[in-house]
């Protein structure tokens, strides 16, 4: 069993790196997607290609957040198998 410092450092760890997850990805996803998909590859002017790259980055914030939940939700659970 986890001691309560193991696991106190196991959900800082958790949550810090949700956190930086949270404020990085939507923001690089949105500029990547932006001129990478849309501009380029579609060929969308640069004031239609705004609105679709939030769509995208605002699915990326509800993808971690739903992996966030996920985690905190089996963090806790251990399967153990007794014979």
């Amino acid at each position: 069993m986890m001691g309560s410092k193991e696991k106190e450092d196991s959900v800082m760890k958790t949550m810090v790196l949700f956190s930086l997850a949270m404020m990085f990805f939507p923001v690089f996803i949105y500029f990547a997607s932006k001129r990478m998909f849309f501009e380029a590859f579609i060929g969308m002017s640069s004031q239609d290609s705004y609105f679709y790259a939030a769509f995208v980055a605002i699915g990326t914030v509800h993808i971690i957040l739903g992996m966030f939940v996920y985690k905190a939700f089996t963090e806790g659970t251990t399967s153990t198998k007794t014979d």
